[in-house]
């Protein structure tokens, strides 16, 4: 049984405890980093003083980015479904033949 540890990670320079797995302490290490680093991106390009308004952004960016993932991922199912099927046909008439 894996056992959490408590970690701190700084998000827009306010302090966040929080208990995390041990093997999965890099990536939200590492997540906390590339969300600092893409709100402070929106800050200068978009010049945002709010937090509030750069985390809808960063937010929305994500959300849109999973979404695009997961119909690419969609997309590659069903055309694997696809080759897999022909080649299933394929294999199939060689056998019988």
């Amino acid at each position: 049984m894996q056992t959490n540890q408590n970690i701190k990670v700084i998000i827009a320079g306010r302090p966040y405890n929080l208990s995390v797995k041990k093997d999965e302490e890099e990536l939200v290490r590492k997540a906390a980093e590339q969300l600092n680093e893409t709100i402070k991106n929106y800050s200068q390009t978009f010049e945002y003083k709010d937090h509030q308004d750069l985390f809808a952004m960063v937010a929305l960016q994500n959300v849109a980015n999973a979404i695009r993932i997961e119909e690419d991922k969609s997309f590659k199912d069903e055309e694997m479904e696809q080759k897999l099927s022909e080649l299933d046909k394929m294999l199939s008439e060689n056998i019988d033949n």
